[in-house]
């Protein structure tokens, strides 16, 4: 009852335990397309609504080394991040940012040590001073030939280039993170958490291995360099294992870091970690039930206090329909900051110390990760599995093991496999779910860097490239000339190409062999290609082409192997091809199948210029199909450019894929029947069947 006077209110109940509560983690938003004017426009927004560091997404062409008008850069520029060519994009990218101050984690491998060049000159136009400059470049090459596809030169000078980052920040730069291990697409190849531990931790040896052996590194040094080393991991649904991952990190990187390298410093043994949490659950069904599982593997690194991340960045609900909008990273931010500010997590101990079943697991984790290592060992480290193409082939065998777990319902994914009938969702009705890059960005960005190069000091750009020519053929630290050429005007192509000139370039095994175990089709698949090959008179042959930059192989990898299985004569010859040499291979082998994998949102340039190159080679009468993360309307745009069957995300039985497969093949050899006589058709498929 009201009485004029201000209700008395209870003093809230005190936990007797409560204790000052620790910090957040940093809250990080991977982000980055188009050009460096929007993308500088995003971090700002994002930064003006809580955001407490940076992670720069780059596109392909920037992390693969080539500027925007190269041929193999037609379609990728600025599609799965920002564009990044030279000096000028960098300081549009940072504008109003301060480095000083500021937290920036950069996803990029084979020219991280560029991309770092670039941002130590653009911070010292700011003012800064390098030794205060605070981040991560991610310069993990190894997993790049595993699983992400982005590497440019072979393994040794690879690791060199990774050697000289780590020494030079440790001298320079010494808050500076200059590597981030990275088992997060490890696991989004189809990673086991056991193979997450060994393969990053081997690959973690290894380049200690390298920096140790460089002779170049004193004990306190190596223990400094030692305590810069970071982690970037994956953390899926299976969140309790998960959990005790990652501590099984934390204990065996002590373990390793004490017993191998001989590190006394308890502080510079810590296992430090950022995280994504997986992108490779996220379905294009029901793609609201996303967020929930966003939330729950958010959990696998914040709940154990012992195991939680240093900085945390979450997918948005829609990645698995097309690049998020500002509000969708908004919506996930959020995720972060009602954990961290609303709840009492950071009030408390570890949860689970303990805890039996997390003990139990834990040491089951490190048990047969230490036995993986030992392998690893024996074959004489990770770049010598990498080369034999071991570690490949076992996370191509694990991703199919863990389809065919989906396909047939042993694992259950709402939506998906199970409780599929649904109401729709207002949250994908109408247009504009999901940012979409015009594809006049790449137009402006090659024009961009043409008026780049014309304005600039032509002598001080070749004298800047002669001496990092001569640097990495000296075997000299190449940041000093790398940081020289980043302020004469040099272009992330040149000094690619400068490099390319030195080491030479690489070709990583696709772990697509005969060696490969997979699930086998089913009987049913199989006898429709043998039925297939009566029509042919000749094994159904099916080209599985990777256009472009994209390094995500995976898909491509389990099509491949499933097409071996059920009885189709396969070409993959892995990832970054041109059109021209697609076109090239398809008339080499005869084939009667064109499959192109794009995961980077550039199918329709890249699918336009295979169908205009087929039609010139006179092999327009070859079916071709696409898969890849595509749009109902960009589905209905390849299909006008002649493309028979367009598959995404939604299309996960792969069995059904083959059927679909045999069934293209078969209408087009009717429709070559129809249209040729059969006498004239039928005798050059002899001649060709007989030739092999």
């Amino acid at each position: 009852m009201h009485n004029g006077m201000a209700p008395i209110r209870p003093e809230p109940l005190m936990d007797p335990v409560q204790r000052e509560r620790d910090k957040p983690w940093l809250f990080r938003t991977y982000a980055g397309h188009s050009t460096a004017a929007e993308s500088n426009a995003l971090y700002r927004s994002n930064l003006a609504r809580g955001q407490t560091g940076l992670s720069v997404a780059f596109d392909l062409p920037t992390q693969t080394g080539y500027d925007p008008d190269h041929e193999l850069a037609r379609g990728e520029v600025g599609k799965v991040g920002v564009s990044i060519a030279h000096l000028g994009d960098m300081r549009t990218l940072f504008d109003k940012i301060p480095l000083a101050t500021m937290n920036t984690s950069m996803t990029i491998n084979a020219p991280a040590a560029w991309l770092l060049a670039l941002y130590v000159a653009t911070a010292e136009e700011q003012g800064a001073d390098r030794r205060v400059l605070q981040g991560t470049t991610q310069n993990d090459i190894i997993k790049e030939y595993l699983s992400r596809g982005t590497y440019v030169f072979p393994p040794a000078p690879s690791m060199r280039l990774i050697k000289d980052t780590i020494l030079f920040t440790t001298a320079e730069m010494p808050k500076w993170n200059p590597m981030n291990v990275c088992s997060y697409h490890l696991q989004e190849a189809g990673a086991t958490p056991v193979q997450e531990l060994a393969f990053a931790l081997a690959t973690a040896v290894a380049v200690l291995d390298t920096v140790k052996a460089s002779g170049e590194v004193d004990e306190k040094v190596f223990a400094d360099a030692v305590s810069r080393i970071s982690f970037f991991v994956n953390a899926g649904l299976r969140f309790v294992t998960e959990i005790a991952k990652m501590r099984a990190f934390s204990e065996l990187w002590d373990e390793i870091t004490r017993e191998r390298y001989g590190v006394a410093d308890p502080k510079k043994r810590l296992f430090r970690y950022g995280v994504q949490v997986n992108s490779l659950g996220l379905t294009e069904q029901q793609p609201e039930n996303n967020v929930h599982r966003i939330l729950i593997e958010m959990l696998a690194v914040t709940l154990s206090k012992k195991a939680r991340a240093r900085a945390v960045q979450l997918p948005a609900w829609n990645e698995a329909l097309g690049l998020p909008r500002s509000w969708d990273q908004q919506w996930s931010l959020r995720m972060q900051q009602i954990l961290a500010y609303e709840t009492d997590l950071l009030e408390n101990d570890d949860l689970f110390d303990g805890s039996v079943v997390m003990e139990r697991k834990v040491e089951a984790l490190k048990d047969a990760a230490r036995a993986e290592l030992d392998r690893i060992g024996r074959e004489g480290g990770a770049i010598a599995a990498v080369e034999s193409g071991s570690l490949k082939r076992a996370l191509v065998e694990s991703n199919a093991r863990r389809i065919s777990k989906v396909e047939t319902g042993e694992q259950i994914v709402v939506g998906v496999n199970r409780f599929t009938e649904a109401e729709a969702s207002p949250l994908t009705a109408g247009e504009g779910i999901f940012l979409s890059v015009p594809e006049t960005v790449e137009m402006e960005a090659v024009a961009r860097i043409k008026a780049w190069r014309s304005g600039r000091d032509s002598k001080a750009v070749e004298a800047a490239l002669s001496d990092l020519a001569a640097a990495a053929r000296e075997d000299r630290n190449v940041m000093p000339a790398s940081i020289a050429a980043a302020k004469a005007g040099v272009t992330t192509g040149e000094w690619g190409e400068t490099l390319r000139e030195v080491f030479g370039q690489y070709r990583a095994p696709t772990g697509v062999t005969i060696e490969t175990l997979t699930a086998p089709g089913t009987e049913e698949v199989r006898l429709m290609v043998a039925e297939l090959a009566d029509k042919l008179e000749a094994t159904p042959r099916v080209l599985v082409g990777k256009p472009g930059l994209d390094g995500h192989s995976n898909g491509a990898e389990q099509i491949a192997l499933r097409a071996r299985d059920v009885g189709m004569e396969v070409t993959y010859d892995g990832i970054r091809q041109t059109p021209s040499e697609i076109v090239a291979k398809a008339r080499a082998t005869d084939t009667h199948l064109i499959g192109l994998s794009i995961l980077s949102g550039s199918h329709v340039p890249l699918v336009r210029e295979v169908m205009s190159r087929l039609r010139v080679e006179g092999l327009d009468h070859i079916p071709v199909v696409v898969g890849g993360i595509i749009s109902v309307e960009d589905e209905n745009v390849l299909k006008q450019l002649g493309v028979t069957a367009v598959y995404t995300p939604k299309d996960y039985v792969l069995d059904d894929i083959m059927k679909g497969m045999v069934g293209v093949i078969d209408r087009s050899l009717a429709r070559r029947r129809e249209a040729v006589p059969p006498a004239r058709l039928e005798a050059p498929m002899r001649a060709a069947s007989n030739a092999r």
